[in-house]
Order: structure tokens, then sequence, then C-alpha cells
């Protein structure tokens, strides 16, 4: 996919690495829809790129989440591609993480992005691309995050399962299955502190494989050799 001209929904744009996501696609000449929870925070993103259409919205209202698919492609004249940046993370052994967190880390991690990308296949066409962040968790389940683990793997197997769907569609679906990242996302977590962390990646490297993904076709970013990210294609 050309990103130059391509119009573009960022779903969890209010967030550290939605927000530098949309800044680069912006940069390259993209069309950007912004969405987030912080209405702030969406505002001030939306302005320092010259008055960006943003929307708010709830991942708990699945509706509102199709919905947002459907008010992007009304506002940007269509929609090329779909980069859902939504997550949220909890950190505790699985016995002291009670239902309502639990229930929390499915609908942010999973189900939110799902009704994103559901919406998303009767609108993208083809030569377009649904997206997601996973994470390394997604592959392999990490201890004292069960939970979100859980959360991050059913987002990836759907994933993969539409991938599979869609393979003579035209419509490219990637997984962006990150590392920790230095957002400070460990430190929003619902429930819980992380223990030790390694250093994160910067967001900036992140962005720039994701974006690298879309114009390549990939199918998947992850972590290569040496703290790299490669793109699987």
């Amino acid at each position: 996919m050309d990103v130059r001209g391509a119009r573009i929904l960022v779903p969890g744009a209010s967030g550290a690495l939605g927000g530098a996501l949309v800044g680069l696609l912006h940069g390259r000449g993209a069309t950007v829809a912004v969405a987030g929870r912080d209405r702030a925070a969406l505002d001030r993103l939306a302005a320092a790129h010259g008055g960006l259409p943003a929307r708010q919205f709830d991942a708990y209202d699945l509706d509102a989440c199709a919905g947002t698919v459907r008010w992007a492609a009304e506002r940007l004249g269509g929609l090329d591609a779909v980069v859902v940046c939504v997550g949220v993370a909890a950190f505790g052994p699985a016995d002291a993480v009670g239902d309502a967190v639990a229930e929390h880390l499915v609908t942010v991690n999973a189900l939110a992005p799902i009704a994103f990308l559901r919406a998303a296949l009767t609108v993208v066409p083809p030569g377009g691309v649904l997206a997601a962040v996973t994470g390394m968790v997604a592959r392999t389940p990490v201890a004292g995050m069960a939970d979100y683990s859980a959360a991050k793997a059913a987002l990836s197997a759907w994933l993969s399962a539409v991938r599979r769907e869609r393979r003579r569609s035209g419509v490219g679906v990637l997984e962006i299955r990150l590392p920790h990242l230095d957002t400070g996302f460990a430190g929003r977590a619902v429930a819980g502190r992380p223990g030790a962390l390694p250093d994160g990646l910067p967001v900036e490297r992140a962005v720039d494989a994701i974006v690298g993904a879309l114009e390549s076709g990939g199918r998947l970013v992850r972590s290569g050799d040496g703290g790299t990210l490669e793109t699987v294609p």
C-alpha cells in the first residue's frame, strides 16, 4: 500500500504509540482520522497536525468502535487502512486477578480491536490493510500476565484466521507483535505492578517498522536479532 494519499484510521491515537504513528503517517502524506479514549489528548494531536478528524470512543462500547470506522470512512471519503493501537496491561498471578479485571483486559485488548476490524472488513477495498498491535505475549505467554497474554493471543488468532479468509480479496491483514516499548505503558496498568522490565524499544523505531510493513504488504512485524524489528512478508 502506498501510504502517501492513503486514508487511514488510527484507533488508540491518544496513546504514545498511536500518537507517534499518526505523526509519521501524516508526515508521509497520509490522510488520517484519529480516535481514542482521551478527548483532550485527541484534540491536541488533531490540532498539531492541521486539524485531523477526531472522535472519542469507549472500548466497552463495541457498537461505538464499529461506528467509528463508518464515521472515518464518511469523513475521509473512504478508508484504505485501519491500524488499531488500543491496549491495556495488568500484572499479578492468575488467582489474584479478579474477573472484572480479566473482563476489562479481554474487552480492551481483543474485543474492541476485533470490533474495529470487523467493521473495516466491509469498508476497506482491495489493496488496503487491516492491522492491530498485539505483543510478544501473544506468542509467548508471560507468568504474572496470564489474562493479558490470553487476550492478546485471542486477537492474534483472529487476525490469522481473517488473513486466511481474505487471502484472495486483496486486503492485507497485518499483526504488529511488538516487544516492550519505551512508552510508559506498563506503568498505566489497570492492576498490579510490573517486575523488572528490560529497556524498552524506542517508540520511533516501532512506528517506522509499522509504516514499513504497511508499505511492503507484510503480514507480521516481530522482534528480530539484536533488538531490531523485522517484517515477515
